[in-house]
């Protein structure tokens, strides 16, 4: 198998709880639920899923619960493992670039981390080839991407942004690489043009890429949690609304990408 980053690795096995970012904090959840929403919108009734890049099973527990037929690949063992004792869909390791799944044996394929974890072009393009490969003619790709200003989005709304640190979050914004010392782990940012023409360049047709939470993401990490509930509704109404225009699409933390493989 194609071997994981070790930073990434220790990053999600030992600092970080991949399930509480989209069931605990309120950017988190708003995240959860849009990507949910926007799954639900493009994903035919009962389809065979690949979750590549699936953690610990976020998404494949309700698509599972949605009568969808759900395989995970996660390159963190950990990961597997935890996915593994929810029992209503399969769980294996595996990587991204390779996967051991055979051509066109699956509905839909969802990369809704490999992207942003593959920091070099040519992995990006191997994880995209991938799932075109293992996905039928007609069928779906789905891929996530960090939106390009995503950290100065965050450090800019929760006070961290400073005349000492700004070169940091410029120096990412301009190369789209962040090297893991500034909190998360080693990653790339996305702009929604550039990602739209990753997945056109993989062969995939009528590629649409969407905003993910909106521009209210940023009040929502801010908010005291006893306020998120009632913030909820509104935001995600707001993310709805505004998914597809330019103009705000970039003021997303996320991007989520879907295309056709040509029949």
């Amino acid at each position: 198998m194609t071997e994981l980053d070790p930073v990434i690795r220790s990053f999600y096995r030992d600092r970080y709880v991949e399930d509480d970012r989209l069931v605990v904090r309120g950017h988190g959840r708003l995240e959860f639920l849009r990507t949910q929403e926007l799954l639900r919108r493009w994903l035919p009734p009962t389809s065979d899923v690949l979750d590549v890049g699936g953690a610990t099973g976020v998404h494949a527990r309700w698509l599972a619960a949605d009568g969808h037929r759900v395989t995970l690949v996660d390159p963190v063992p950990e990961h597997v493992k935890q996915a593994a004792t929810i029992g209503t869909f399969a769980a294996e390791e595996g990587d991204a670039r390779a996967l051991r799944h055979a051509d066109a044996s699956v509905d839909v394929t969802l990369l809704l981390g490999p992207l942003y974890h593959l920091v070099d072009a040519a992995d990006r393009a191997r994880a995209l080839a991938e799932a075109v490969r293992v996905t039928r003619p007609g069928g779906l790709v789905v891929a996530a991407g960090i939106n390009r200003y995503g950290g100065l989005l965050e450090a800019g709304s929760n006070g961290t942004l400073t005349d000492e640190n700004l070169h940091l979050f410029l120096d990412a914004f301009a190369s789209g690489s962040i090297d893991g010392s500034g909190g998360f782990t080693v990653a790339y940012f996305h702009h929604a043009a550039e990602l739209a023409t990753e997945l056109t360049t993989a062969g995939l047709a009528d590629v649409e890429v969407l905003g993910v939470e909106g521009p209210a993401s940023n009040v929502l990490q801010n908010a005291a949690p006893e306020t998120v509930e009632a913030l909820l509704p509104s935001a995600v109404l707001f993310a709805r609304h505004v998914e597809s225009d330019p103009n705000l699409r970039a003021a997303s933390p996320h991007f989520l990408a879907h295309g056709r493989v040509a029949e």
